[in-house]
C-alpha cells in the first residue's frame, strides 16, 4: 500500500518529486532512478550512481553508463528501460489541489471534481498541400532540390543516410502526407519543434494539448486558420466558438489536471498518434515528462490503437553505427596543423577524437553539462518509453532531431554561443521551421511504414537520426564546446 500525507497548502501541487529529508530533492530522485535502472544489469554502476556526491556535475558519466550497459544485449537495454520507468513511477507523487498526497500510480483512480473538457474543432481556410517541401535558408525546397539537399547533408555528415532514405520515400509517396486517417495528438501544441504546422498544411487532423494560456492558443489558432487541416482542442464547458473565446477557454494542464486530460483523449475517435513535444525549464521538465509518461501508460492500457512519437535531443549519449565512426575518423586524420597544435598545447583536453578507432558501435557523448541532470532525465525517460513500447508491439516514431535555434536554446547564453560557433567544427544548427518540417516528414514515414524495429534498441534510436553532425565530426563534442562558445561569442559581438 502506498503511504499518503496531507500536503502543505504552500507547497507544490500536481505531479511532484518525492520528499527526501527536508524537502523534495531533484538530486535524490535522479540519483535513485538511474541507480534502479542500472541495478539488475550493472550493479557496480548502480552503486556508483547511488554514491555520487556531486550529482549536478557528475551525472554525465552515469547517463553515459546507462547507454553502455544497454549494449550488453537486447534484454539488457530493455531491462534498463523497464526498471528506470518503474522506479520513476513508483517514486513520483501527486498532490491534488487542497487534497492528500498520493502515489503517481493512483492518480487516475482518484475522484476529481474538475468537469470534463469539451471539444472545439477549427477547420482552416488554406489550401491543402500534397507535396513535401522543406523551408531552408529562405527557400522552399521541393523535388530534386530537396533530394540534392539530403545528399549534401549526408556527405557532410549532418544526417544519417537512413534519414535521407526515409525522406526520399516520403517524397516518392506524396499521398502519405494525407493524415486524415490518423489523429495526431500534439502534446505541447505551442512547441516550435512539433509537427502541428506541417500536419495542418497537409490537411490532417491535429488534436492539440497545451497549457490554458491564451497567448499559446492565439498562436496555434492563427496557424490552424492559415492551413487546410482540422484542429481539435480541449475547451472549458460553455466556451464560445470565435477565436478570442477559444483562446481564452482552451487548454489542458497535464501537470495539475492529468485525469481530466486523459478522459478527454480517451474520447477522441480514430487512431491516436500520441506525440510528446512538451518542455519546461529546470525541475519542472521532469515533472511534466513524468505526467506525460503516466498519461501514455494509461492510454495504452485502455486503447489498442495508440502509436507514440518522440523527438530526441541530439545533446545526449547514443550508440552510433560503425559507418559514423569511420566518417569521424577520416575527418580526424585530415585535421589541420593548427588543430593538432591546439590539442597538444591543451594537454589533450581540447579537440580529442570522437571515438576510439574501429569502435562498433561507437559511443557519441554529446551531453552538455550546462543543460543539467533534470533535462537529461526527462529526455532519457522518453527513450525508455519508446524502447518498452516498441518491444510490446506499438508503432513508435523516435527520431533524433538536429540542433535547432529554438527559444529555449537561445535563452541559455552558453548554449546559444556554442550554437553560433558550432559551424566551425562541422555542426549545422537548424532553424525551427526546417527542423519541424523535416521531423514531421520522418513521422509520416514511420506511420506509413510501421517504423520497422531494428535488431537492437540502440539501432532503433540511431535510425534516421538528424543529429546535425554531432555523431560524425572528428572531435568529441564536449572537447570542442568551450572553443565553440568562445568563437560564438566573438561572432555575435561582431
Amino acid at each position: 500500500m502506498t503511504s499518503s500525507r496531507t500536503a502543505s497548502p504552500d507547497g507544490p501541487s500536481g505531479v511532484v518529486f518525492p520528499e527526501a529529508g527536508a524537502g523534495r530533492s531533484t538530486t535524490a530522485l535522479g540519483r535513485a532512478v538511474v541507480a534502479d535502472a542500472l541495478r539488475a544489469v550493472d550493479p557496480v554502476g548502480a552503486r556508483s550512481a547511488e554514491h555520487e556526491t556531486d550529482w549536478r556535475h557528475g551525472y554525465v558519466g552515469h547517463f553515459r553508463r546507462l547507454v553502455e550497459a544497454g549494449l550488453l544485449s537486447r534484454e539488457a537495454a530493455l531491462t534498463i528501460a523497464r526498471d528506470g520507468l518503474a522506479s520513476l513511477h513508483r517514486r513520483m507523487r501527486v498532490v491534488p489541489d487542497g487534497g492528500t498526497e498520493i502515489g503517481l500510480e493512483q492518480v487516475f483512480d482518484t475522484p476529481t471534481d474538475h468537469p470534463p473538457l469539451d471539444t472545439a474543432t477549427v477547420t482552416g481556410d488554406g489550401a491543402v498541400e500534397r507535396e513535401l517541401s522543406l523551408p531552408y535558408r529562405g527557400q522552399r525546397l521541393r523535388g530534386d532540390d530537396l533530394r540534392r539537399r539530403l545528399d549534401a547533408w549526408v556527405d557532410a555528415g549532418v544526417i544519417e543516410p537512413s534519414c535521407a532514405e526515409a525522406v526520399r520515400l516520403v517524397l516518392a509517396n506524396p499521398d502519405w502526407l494525407d493524415l486524415r486517417d490518423q489523429r495526431v495528438v500534439v502534446l505541447g501544441a505551442g512547441a516550435e519543434m512539433g509537427p502541428l504546422p506541417s500536419v495542418l498544411r497537409w490537411g490532417g487532423d491535429v488534436v492539440a494539448l497545451d497549457l490554458p494560456r491564451p497567448e499559446i492558443w492565439r498562436r496555434v489558432l492563427r496557424t490552424a486558420r492559415r492551413h487546410g487541416g482540422r484542429l481539435h482542442l480541449p475547451v472549458r464547458p460553455g466556451t464560445g466558438d470565435d477565436d478570442a473565446a477559444l483562446a481564452a477557454g482552451a487548454g489542458a494542464d497535464l501537470l495539475h489536471r492529468l485525469p481530466q486530460a486523459a478522459q478527454w483523449l480517451l474520447g477522441v475517435q480514430g487512431r491516436l498518434v500520441l506525440g510528446n513535444y512538451v518542455y519546461a525549464d529546470g525541475a519542472t521538465n521532469v515533472r511534466v515528462a513524468t505526467a506525460v509518461d503516466a498519461l501514455t501508460h494509461h492510454l495504452q492500457g485502455r486503447r489498442d490503437d495508440v502509436a507514440l512519437a518522440f523527438l530526441a535531443t541530439p545533446t545526449d549519449v547514443y550508440a552510433v553505427p560503425a559507418d559514423a565512426v569511420r566518417h569521424a575518423e577520416r575527418g580526424y586524420a585530415a585535421r589541420g596543423p593548427a588543430r593538432r597544435s591546439l590539442r597538444v598545447l591543451s594537454g589533450g583536453r581540447l579537440l580529442h577524437r570522437n571515438y576510439p578507432p574501429d569502435a562498433d558501435p561507437g559511443i557519441n557523448d554529446s551531453l552538455v553539462p550546462q543543460q543539467g541532470p533534470n533535462y537529461a532525465l526527462a529526455k532519457r525517460l522518453q527513450r525508455w518509453r519508446a524502447t518498452v513500447a516498441r518491444d510490446a508491439g506499438a508503432t513508435v516514431s523516435f527520431t533524433v532531431a538536429p540542433p535547432t535555434r529554438t527559444r529555449s536554446v537561445l535563452r541559455n547564453r552558453a548554449l546559444a554561443a556554442a550554437y553560433a560557433g558550432a559551424y566551425r567544427f562541422g555542426i549545422e544548427v537548424f532553424e525551427p521551421a526546417t527542423s519541424n518540417t523535416l521531423m514531421a516528414a520522418l513521422l509520416v514515414h514511420d506511420l506509413r511504414t510501421g517504423a520497422p524495429a531494428q535488431p537492437q534498441p540502440w539501432q532503433d534510436e540511431a535510425y534516421a537520426a538528424a543529429h546535425g553532425g554531432l555523431w560524425r565530426v572528428p572531435y568529441a563534442p564536449r572537447s570542442a564546446l568551450g572553443l565553440a562558445v568562445l568563437l560564438g561569442i566573438g561572432a555575435t559581438r561582431g
